[in-house]
């Protein structure tokens, strides 16, 4: 075994240590919930990275990582829409476990925030999505979409003007913040 094997096997359990539960939320999300197709899109996207360079992505990795991710679920999304002919597939959603006051109050603000985020179209859910909850800079959000910088601006803007409308100018304050490029 040479030197590097080792290190691209360190390289690639130091990425999975650090994206593989983001990668299968965001999925998740793409595939309708469902955590097992998720976990089977993500194993799949780390087999790949197995045979990928380190000195060419280590730079852009996380970018890499999405946007590979997005595009299989994408594929894996396509091709069971076609098998499925239209029938409505089951959500599968964790529920929260019912806690104190405050942990109720959190709760309702979660769900008010998710019932707001599903009401934006598709395109400005997912970089709000990967922009709040997975940390990517508009740069990386527009590698991982296939759009422009400037157009993911605008899809934030509005998602969070829409969101801003729906419930109220609190927590599109929250939201605005993390939003620097």
């Amino acid at each position: 075994m040479t030197r590097a094997q080792p290190d691209e096997r360190s390289w690639v359990l130091t990425a999975l240590e650090r994206f593989e539960g983001p990668l299968i939320h965001y999925t998740a999300r793409i595939l309708d919930g469902d955590l097992d197709r998720a976990r089977d899109v993500i194993q799949d996207v780390f087999l790949r990275l197995c045979g990928q360079s380190r000195e060419e992505l280590a730079p852009r990795l996380a970018e890499w990582l999405f946007r590979v991710a997005r595009n299989a679920a994408l594929d894996v999304r396509r091709k069971e829409s076609r098998m499925e002919s239209n029938e409505t597939v089951a959500v599968a959603q964790t529920s929260a476990e019912p806690g104190p006051a405050a942990t109720a109050e959190h709760n309702e603000d979660q769900s008010r925030v998710a019932r707001a985020l599903a009401e934006l179209p598709d395109a400005q859910q997912e970089v709000l999505q990967l922009r709040f909850q997975h940390g990517l800079t508009y740069r990386e959000l527009a590698s991982v979409t296939g759009r422009s910088v400037s157009h993911v601006g605008v899809l934030i803007h509005k998602g969070i003007q829409a969101l801003r409308a729906t419930l109220g100018h609190e927590l599109g304050e929250c939201m605005t913040e993390g939003t620097t490029r």
